[in-house]
């Protein structure tokens, strides 16, 4: 009677145990089938299966795959799978079936994903053309047709600084400043010294830098809507330079569910992502190089630090513009927000550095940070960008 009562708690051990393993190597299965979801969305190639059966026979060889479907959340995997377990008395008696069985899901759900795309004048053409195809292709992985996922997207396009439509922060509908006032162009404080140039650099100054930036894009699950958003990106227009500290504040205003925007859900509840897309520095026309301005005041007078009457947040390294890029990514990072930095083509070590530094990367890695030294690098990146994504279990 000892005998058997030790047997019978040895069969529960083993099966309690074969279970256990069994569902680590199933939950293993299910995320790195999702990490193929962008190649194969409807599990139609046969990637995602792969994945997931070479991942729980790498952890369980003995392990038996019953099915690997598409899940009933939107763009997830359901990998089923069972093992046998090694009895003695049960086993003997034919007491139970020595096979355990468990199942795993994973998938893109509870998502709320903001792009921020740097919309300055040398993104024009191919390279916003490409972003705008890669956001695209990103959305429709995460909102498909027919369905409703409990994912939301949205978009903050930036040059000196950002549009909001109306009825977002009680202001009229326009172009921010950094202290969040409305943006008119030039300062009045600035205005002696505009009319005091000469009409040869006065044409060359336009007031109007707004109108040409899209509008910023709330939290959405409309895919169409989401959708006409990025596509009404051009770069083109007049310009005031390139401000990412500002694209990474309102996309934090977003991506937290206080005012102005209210669209976004608990922290507990949502994983919280923010793109950040720049093919440049920082940028005011004091930095040097190309773009430097040599007469004052000029078109980037109108950007969200000059437009409030500041005229001494400069771009140059450890600059004013550059700090403020850390400290709203911090801000946002402080909120739970993820951040995946891209940054497209050439660039100094400095700025490297920053985007390094703005990303949310795991320590000891740059696994938040992507370069994309070309344009047609651009679709590959936010594919991996979107792997990442999917890496997450939903029961």
């Amino acid at each position: 009677m000892l005998l058997a009562v030790a047997g019978l708690a040895v069969d529960m051990g083993n099966m309690y145990l074969t279970h256990t393993r069994l569902q680590a190597a199933v939950d293993a299965g299910a995320l790195a089938g999702s990490l193929e979801l962008p190649y194969d969305p409807d599990l139609s190639k046969g990637i995602v299966q792969q994945a997931a059966t070479t991942m729980v026979h790498t952890n369980m060889p003995d392990a038996v795959i019953d099915s690997v479907t598409p899940g009933s959340e939107v763009r997830s995997v359901v990998v089923e799978a069972r093992a046998k377990a090694p009895l003695l008395i049960m086993g003997f008696l034919k007491l139970t079936d020595p096979w355990v069985q468990a199942r795993a899901a994973a998938g893109f759900n509870k998502l709320e994903v903001v792009f921020v795309i740097d919309n300055s004048g040398s993104m024009k053409g191919t390279p916003i053309n490409l972003v705008k195809e890669a956001s695209i292709g990103l959305t429709d992985l995460l909102i498909p047709d027919g369905q409703q996922p409990d994912t939301k997207v949205g978009l903050v396009a930036f040059r000196g600084k950002v549009r909001l439509g109306g009825d977002v922060d009680g202001l009229e509908a326009g172009c921010r400043n950094a202290d969040g006032s409305v943006n008119t162009g030039i300062h009045e404080d600035f205005m002696d010294m505009y009319w005091s140039l000469s009409s040869y650099y006065r044409d060359r100054i336009d007031l109007d830098t707004c109108s040409s930036i899209p509008e910023s894009r709330p939290l959405s699950t409309d895919k169409d809507s989401v959708i006409s958003g990025i596509n009404s990106q051009t770069a083109l227009g007049s310009a005031s330079g390139t401000v990412i500290s500002e694209g990474i504040k309102w996309a934090r205003h977003m991506l937290t569910p206080e005012a102005p925007y209210t669209q976004a859900g608990d922290r507990k509840d949502f994983r919280k992502i923010m793109i950040v897309l720049t093919d440049g520095d920082t940028e005011d026309g004091e930095c040097g190089g190309p773009f430097r301005a040599t007469y004052r005041p000029n078109n980037y007078w109108t950007n969200a630090y000059y437009g409030m009457g500041v005229d001494t947040a400069h771009c140059n390294d450890g600059g004013v513009l550059n700090q403020d890029m850390l400290t709203e990514a911090q801000l946002a990072k402080d909120e739970g927000i993820e951040i995946f930095a891209i940054r497209f083509g050439d660039s100094d070590n400095v700025d490297r550095a920053l985007m390094k530094q703005i990303a949310s990367s795991k320590p000891g890695t740059d696994d938040h940070y992507f370069d994309a030294p070309s344009v047609y690098d651009i679709p590959d990146v936010f594919k991996k960008i979107g792997k990442q994504l999917g890496w997450r279990l939903l029961n």
